[in-house]
């Protein structure tokens, strides 16, 4: 991963990170070209201290047959992203630019037991289903036994020890105050979500610049073409 040190999260802010969206990009090399999937994750720790990714693959997919325990893969975890147009800063003479959220964890990749994937099933879905609390969460345990072992038949569980942590928390920490302040008011007022969200990380930076109350959308595309 490129990074420049003012974007650089420490190794406890990207683990945390990377736990708390349980969702990500796994990537191999089958010797000739890489081969990738989107998963779900459980972030956890051996007795040691040393973090683990636990996912699983369907039986079928070349993951499944790569991971032999020496092989580096990556798992790149991704947040939320926005496009800063140059026109919202307060200084002049800016450039486009995007503000996002990213960590690469990596190292060799095994098979679980068979037991190590039935807990890892079971973790996984506590983790998600917690989202959704107050809703009665789902186990596995409501599965029919038949339906249960169908299921652990057709994956493979994997487990990265991982060895390398890189972050990227791309949030305009180089920038000024005010125009720091400006970008967040922007984003606050887009409508895509995601933009939102990253406006939202920038006051949580500086919590105690003034942030101004949301524009209209319209007044928003008025300020863009001021001269």
């Amino acid at each position: 991963m490129f990074t420049r040190p003012f974007f650089e999260p420490d190794r406890a802010a990207s683990l945390a990170f990377a736990d708390a969206r349980g969702f990500g990009t796994v990537c191999a090399c089958d010797g000739g070209k890489p081969v990738a999937s989107a998963l779900p994750f459980c972030l956890e720790y051996s007795s040691d201290g040393t973090p683990r990714v636990s996912f699983h693959v369907a039986r079928g997919n070349t993951l499944a047959t790569l991971a032999d325990g020496r092989s580096s893969w990556l798992f790149a975890v991704n947040g939320a992203d926005a496009y800063v147009s140059p026109h919202w800063y307060a200084s002049p003479d800016q450039v486009p630019t995007w503000l996002y959220q990213a960590v690469h964890l990596s190292g060799p990749v095994r098979t679980m037991t068979a037991q190590e994937l039935a807990g890892h099933l079971d973790a996984l879905s506590a983790k998600f289903e917690s989202w959704l609390a107050p809703k009665p969460s789902w186990t596995t345990g409501e599965m029919t036994a038949g339906r249960r072992e169908a299921m652990m038949q057709a994956i493979v569980g994997l487990v990265m020890t991982v060895e390398g942590i890189e972050g990227s928390f791309k949030l305009n920490q180089h920038k000024s105050d005010v125009d720091h302040a400006a970008i967040s008011d922007a984003l606050a007022q887009q409508a895509d979500p995601a933009a939102q969200a990253i406006g939202k990380q920038l006051v949580a930076l500086r919590p105690q610049l003034d942030y101004k109350q949301p524009l209209s959308v319209s007044g928003l595309a008025d300020s863009r073409n001021a001269p």
